[in-house]
């Protein structure tokens, strides 16, 4: 069965499934091309509110194919550095996409695997997922945005630890890390996560947008310019009918219903 990103959903959410039942769910770059294909049709689709980001059979991912890796070591550098910046293209669709991207993590997100899940917003992961940098168990660094993304998230001795030492490490202690929302029970990760996607579903999609870039934003920002940005967003967000929608029902004691 040849690898695949499988495109289904539920309610207002998207799932994309990561298929690869030979090589663990590992992931290659007919499955990036889908999945950056897969987010730019449903960012213009009303009918979407979030994303979930999952493994089949009871695993995320492996991180990428060996096997192709080493081959392409026969290859021009050009070769690994166009797959890279596939993945990459993705990463950062994913990492800039207007709607939430949940991860719903069971068994192993290894590598590229990880990487992955940390692009996300949110990562659900079964109480016995485990998680590893792998990439320097076979002497290579990360790629994926592993690296920015636990510089951001963590202190640096821990960020060290995970992409310098390769340890497996579970779900429980990324949740006391801060990395991991929430902890499901085994084989109930996508459950999890789409009880959080139905969460954010009813939530003002203009409203989750603006955080979300404002969030992005802010690392790179000076206090002055973010401030500055956040004027805008509220501005923005309070003259938009979900605005009206939302204060209303709130003074009202009823459930709102965003457009």
């Amino acid at each position: 069965m040849p690898a695949e990103l499988q495109s289904t959903s539920q309610g207002q959410t998207l799932i994309l499934t990561l298929r690869n039942p030979e090589r663990r769910n590992a992931i290659d770059p007919v499955m990036y091309a889908a999945g950056v294909e897969a987010l730019g049709v449903a960012e213009s689709s009303p009918d979407i509110r979030s994303v979930v980001i999952t493994g089949s059979d009871g695993m995320f991912c492996s991180g990428g194919n060996l096997q192709r890796l080493l081959a392409n070591r026969q290859q021009p550098p050009e070769v690994q550095a166009q797959s890279i910046e596939g993945l990459h293209n993705w990463i950062e669709t994913i990492r800039t996409y207007p709607k939430p991207v949940i991860a719903a993590v069971e068994g192993a997100a290894a590598g590229a695997g990880f990487s992955l899940a940390l692009a996300c917003d949110f990562i659900v992961a079964a109480r016995n997922a485990v998680f590893v940098m792998a990439y320097s168990n076979v002497a290579l660094s990360p790629d994926g945005g592993a690296s920015w993304s636990l510089a951001q998230a963590l202190p640096r001795q821990l960020a060290t630890e995970i992409l310098m030492c390769g340890d497996r490490i579970g779900a429980e202690r990324l949740h006391a890390m801060g990395l991991v929302n929430r902890v499901a029970e085994a084989g109930s990760a996508l459950d999890a996560a789409l009880a959080l996607a139905e969460q954010l579903n009813a939530r003002a999609p203009n409203a989750l947008a603006s955080i979300k870039e404002l969030l992005n934003e802010a690392p790179q920002a000076q206090l002055t310019n973010h401030l500055g940005q956040e004027r805008d967003h509220f501005v923005k967000n309070l003259h938009h009918a979900n605005g009206g929608t939302g204060i209303s029902a709130f003074l009202e004691k009823r459930v709102p219903r965003y457009e």
